[in-house]
């Protein structure tokens, strides 16, 4: 049951790995000083929205599964 899932959805997930490192990264190098911006201020916050963005940016990739509609005729 897991492994399916990955397998159908690997795309999204190698999305959300890629953007949680992207946004430590930014926090930990560019991050907010003073402690006011709402998503860079906390490595937790900045960490779940970059992996949030890049899991919806990876899965657009995704190819849809459309029905041939001339094989239905």
């Amino acid at each position: 049951m897991i492994k399916s899932f990955i397998q159908r959805n690997k795309l999204m997930l190698l999305g959300v790995l890629l953007g949680g490192i992207a946004g430590y990264l930014y926090y930990h190098f560019i991050g907010c000083v003073t402690g006011t911006c709402a998503i860079t201020s906390k490595p937790v916050n900045s960490t779940v929205y970059f992996a949030v963005m890049g899991g919806l940016l990876f899965s657009m990739l995704k190819k849809s599964e459309k029905s041939d509609v001339r094989s239905e005729k």
